[in-house]
C-alpha cells in the first residue's frame, strides 16, 4: 500500500537564464508539474511548488561576452522574461526565485562548508588548460579545436556540435582559446571533488531496489550510470562568475553550477517560508522533482548523493522526467531559433493559454520523444476543445437559457439511462486520481475530457430539443443532469486548463468546488441562475496556422543563409596538390555495423576497403541504424592515423556531408564500383 504523506514538496527544473522558455521546456517540465500541483491543491493537500532561475555557469558568461554586456545584465533580462511568461501562462509556483539571491549564496556556501568540514570532499590538483593572454583557466566551452571524429575545426572542449560527439579538451586536435585565439598551456590547479563512487552502494539500494515504480527512462538511465561505475565529480571551477568557494586558498574559484543549482530548491523554500525545514527534513514530506531527461543524472545520482553526504535532508520519492519534444519533425534548437517561444505565443494567441496547455499535455513526451506541429495544434483545438468540450458546455447552457431563462430546473424521476450516465460520470474520479497520482498526465487529460464526451452523448441520445414538444417535464431532468455534468467539468479540467475552468465557473456563477465532489449530482441547486453563455473555445482558422508555418519557414531560410555564410567564412586555407595527394580516399563497403555499448552516438563498422577489412568507429548512430548501413558503399579516408575510442581501435574515417537541417548523409559513388577504387 502506498505511503500517505502529510505534505508535498514539488520542484521544477530551474530554467537557465540565458534565453526564453520554449514549448520543449513546457512539455518536458512545467505543464506536468503545474497539473500535479493544482491537483494536490484541489484535494486540500499541504503542497508547495518551487522553482527559480539558474543564473550561474559558463554559458551565461559566453552569452554576455558575445553581447558585450555583463552576466548580471543577461540574467536580469531573462529572469524577468521567464518569470513573467510563467505567470501569464498560469504556471502557479508558490515562489519563483533565482540563484543570484543573497539567500541562495548563503545556503549554497553553508552546504559546501558542512561537507568540507566533515571531510566529504576529495581535494585534487590537476593540469588544466590555461590562456596566458587572457590570464585565466578555461572552461571546456572556451576551448575550441578540431574534432577527432569528423574534422570540424570549431568543436568545443565538451562537444562537437557538427557530429554530436561528446569530447574532453584533451581529445581536441590543436586546441586553442575561444577568448583570445591563443594556443593553450597546461597549469596546475586545485579543485574539490564529490566522490560519487562512495555512494554507489547507497544509490543502487535506494533506486534499483527501492524505486522500481519510477518511469522506465529514469530507472534505466540510472541503472546505466551505476553499471558503468561512478567517478568523483568536481564541485568547483576556475571562473569569475558564480558563488565563490567559501574556503581559504580558493581565490578565483566558484562552485560548479551543477552543485550550486539544485541547492536553489532549498534556498527558494527558505525564502518562501520560515517553516522550510518541515518540507526538506521531515520524512512525512513527499518530494517530487519534475525535470527533462537531460537532467536525470543530476537529480537522481548527483543531488541525492549531495543530500546523503549532508545527512539532514530527505530524498525525492519520484523524478518523473519526460523525454524531448520536437518541432515540426526537427529537434528544437535555441541557437538556430527553431522553437515556439512562450512569450511570443502569449502575444500572438491572446486568451489561448489553455489551448497550448491542452495540446502539450495531450501530446506530452512521457515515454518517448514526441512532435509538436501547428496542424496538430489546430486540429486538437478545433476537433477536441471546440467540438467536444466547448460544444457540450454551450449546448447545456444555451438550452437552459432558452427553455428556463437560465434557471437550473429541478430533477425529476430518473430513467435507467439517466442512472447509467450518472454511474459512468461517477467512475471518472477514481480513474482520474489513479492516473494523476502516478504521473500519467496524458491519460488523466483523456479522463477529464471523457466527462465532456459523456455529456455530449447524453444530450445527443436524450434530444431535449425534440422532447420539449412532447414531454416538457422530462426536459427539466435532462437539463438538470447536463448542468451537473457541466459543473463537474469545472472541477476535472482545473488542473489542466485553469483559465477555462475559471471561465466556466463564471458562466455557471459558482465558486470552486472541492475535488471530493466529483461525481456529485447536486453541485447546482434547482433554482440557481446561471450566467450568460459564452464560447469556451473558438476555432482557429487556417490563415492563423499558416502565419506560424511561414514564420518557421523564414527561420529555416535564415539558418540556411547563415550556414552558407559560415561555410564561406570557414573555408579552409589553400593547400597544394601535393597535400591533396597525401589523402588516400577509397570506395569501401560496410560489411558489419553495431552500436558501441554504453554510448548513444558511436557505431562500430567493419568495412572492406579493397586493401583490407578494418574497423572504423563513427559518431553517426543518431542518423543511421546498423541495419541500413550494412551493404552500403561509402568513401573512406584510409590513411588517417589510428585512434582508440571506447577501447576500440578505429582505422580511418567515413566521409559524410551535412544537410541544411544538420543531418548527416553518406558520400558514396553514384554507381557500384569495386572496393579499393581510389577517389581523387
Amino acid at each position: 500500500m502506498a505511503k500517505e504523506f502529510k505534505r508535498y514538496l514539488v520542484t521544477s527544473a530551474l530554467p537557465y537564464a540565458n534565453g526564453p522558455v520554449h514549448i520543449g521546456h513546457l512539455a518536458g517540465v512545467y505543464v506536468p508539474s503545474d497539473i500535479y500541483v493544482r491537483y494536490l491543491r484541489l484535494r486540500g493537500r499541504d503542497v508547495i511548488s518551487i522553482c527559480g532561475s539558474d543564473e550561474h555557469g559558463v554559458a551565461i558568461t559566453i552569452k554576455a561576452r558575445k553581447e558585450g554586456v555583463t552576466p548580471q545584465q543577461i540574467i536580469d533580462r531573462y529572469h524577468n522574461l521567464i518569470k513573467t511568461s510563467f505567470e501569464r501562462f498560469g504556471i502557479s509556483f508558490d515562489i519563483y526565485s533565482r540563484t543570484s539571491s543573497p539567500v541562495h549564496a548563503q545556503t549554497a556556501s553553508d552546504f559546501f562548508r558542512k561537507l568540507y568540514s566533515e571531510g566529504k570532499f576529495i581535494e585534487k590538483t590537476s593540469l588544466q588548460y590555461y590562456d596566458e593572454e587572457a590570464q585565466q583557466f578555461l572552461a571546456d566551452r572556451y576551448i575550441v579545436g578540431t574534432c577527432p571524429h569528423c574534422g570540424n575545426e570549431r568543436a568545443y572542449g565538451d562537444q562537437c556540435e557538427q557530429c554530436g560527439s561528446t569530447l574532453s579538451p584533451d581529445e581536441l586536435i590543436n586546441p586553442h582559446s575561444a577568448l583570445s585565439g591563443s594556443p593553450l598551456v597546461k597549469r596546475e590547479t586545485k579543485h574539490w571533488y564529490l566522490p560519487l563512487d562512495q555512494y554507489e552502494g547507497f544509490l543502487r539500494h535506494w533506486i534499483l531496489d527501492g524505486h522500481k515504480e519510477w518511469r522506465p527512462n529514469v530507472y534505466g538511465q540510472c541503472k546505466s550510470w551505476l553499471d558503468l561505475g561512478l567517478q568523483p565529480r568536481a564541485v568547483s571551477r576556475d571562473l569569475d562568475w558564480g558563488i565563490p568557494v567559501p574556503v581559504e586558498g580558493a581565490e578565483g574559484k566558484v562552485l560548479y553550477v551543477w552543485f550550486d543549482a539544485p541547492i536553489g530548491y532549498i534556498s527558494a523554500t527558505k525564502e518562501l517560508t520560515p517553516d522550510w525545514e518541515r518540507y526538506w527534513k521531515d520524512p512525512e514530506t513527499k518530494m517530487v522533482h519534475f525535470i527533462g531527461k537531460d537532467n536525470i543524472v543530476f537529480h537522481c545520482i548527483v543531488f541525492p548523493s549531495m543530500l546523503k553526504a549532508h545527512g539532514d535532508y530527505i530524498l525525492p520519492e519520484n523524478v518523473p522526467a519526460n523525454e524531448f519534444l520536437n518541432l515540426e519533425g526537427e529537434k528544437i534548437s535555441t541557437s538556430r531559433n527553431w522553437a515556439v517561444w512562450l512569450h511570443e505565443y502569449l502575444d500572438e494567441f491572446p486568451g489561448k493559454e489553455d489551448v497550448l496547455r491542452y495540446v502539450l499535455c495531450a501530446n506530452a513526451p512521457e515515454s518517448k520523444d514526441n512532435d509538436f506541429t501547428w496542424k496538430d495544434f489546430q486540429a486538437r483545438n478545433n476537433n477536441e476543445l471546440v467540438a467536444v468540450l466547448g460544444n457540450f458546455v454551450n449546448r447545456a447552457l444555451v438550452l437552459t437559457q432558452k427553455y428556463y431563462e437560465g434557471v437550473v430546473p429541478p430533477c425529476g424521476a430518473l430513467t435507467d439511462y439517466d442512472r447509467e450516465t450518472i454511474a459512468e460520470l461517477q467512475r471518472v474520479k477514481s480513474v482520474l486520481e489513479q492516473d494523476l497520482e502516478n504521473f500519467r498526465f496524458r491519460e488523466a487529460l483523456k479522463d477529464a475530457m471523457n466527462v465532456a464526451r459523456i455529456g455530449n452523448k447524453y444530450l445527443a441520445d436524450s434530444e431535449p430539443w425534440k422532447v420539449i414538444k412532447t414531454d416538457p417535464e422530462r426536459v427539466k431532468t435532462i437539463l438538470n443532469i447536463a448542468l451537473q455534468i457541466t459543473a463537474n467539468l469545472s472541477i476535472v479540467i482545473e488542473p489542466f486548463m485553469p483559465f477555462s475552468a475559471e471561465k466556466l465557473r463564471r458562466m455557471l456563477q459558482v465558486d470552486s468546488f472541492d475535488w471530493e465532489r466529483i461525481g456529485s449530482m447536486d453541485l447546482l441547486a434547482a433554482g440557481h441562475t446561471i450566467g450568460k453563455p459564452e464560447l469556451l473555445f473558438e476555432k482557429i482558422e487556417d490563415d492563423v496556422i499558416q502565419k506560424q508555418l511561414d514564420k518557421l519557414a523564414a527561420t529555416k531560410a535564415a539558418n540556411k543563409a547563415a550556414e552558407a555564410s559560415q561555410n564561406i567564412e570557414n573555408q579552409k586555407d589553400e593547400i597544394s596538390f601535393d597535400d591533396f595527394q597525401k589523402m588516400d580516399i577509397r570506395v569501401s563497403t560496410i560489411l558489419e555495423a553495431e552500436k558501441v555499448a554504453k554510448t548513444k552516438k558511436l557505431l562500430k563498422l567493419t568495412v572492406d576497403t579493397g586493401i583490407d577489412k578494418r574497423v572504423i568507429v563513427s559518431g553517426i548512430a543518431e542518423y543511421f541504424t546498423p541495419e541500413e548501413l550494412v551493404g552500403q558503399q561509402v568513401l573512406v579516408l584510409v590513411n588517417l592515423a589510428p585512434r582508440t575510442l571506447k577501447g576500440i581501435e578505429s582505422r580511418g574515417m567515413i566521409l559524410m556531408g551535412e544537410n541544411a537541417d544538420g543531418r548527416l548523409v553518406l558520400l558514396k559513388p553514384a554507381a557500384a564500383v569495386f572496393n579499393g577504387s581510389i577517389v581523387g
